[in-house]
């Protein structure tokens, strides 16, 4: 028989507290990315696109591997 205790997963450390600049640096993201999501919801639906994110934004375009500069 095995008389072996199951083991017991550690307790997790209590998360730290973040400084205030750590604060102010995660709220301009989140206000980043609001203003983000509110400029890409003005933009006109792409029909029979390729779908995902434009990528001529990234300076390339990448479909199925294949990559070319345009």
């Amino acid at each position: 028989m095995n008389d072996a205790k199951p083991e017991t997963m550690p307790e997790t450390p209590e998360p730290k507290e973040l400084s205030p600049a750590a604060k102010r640096a995660l709220a301009e993201a989140e206000a980043r990315r609001e203003a983000y999501k509110a400029e890409e919801a003005k933009l006109p639906r792409e029909i029979g696109g390729r779908g995902g994110k434009e990528p001529g934004r990234y300076g390339d375009w990448e479909i199925k591997g294949l990559t070319s500069d345009f």
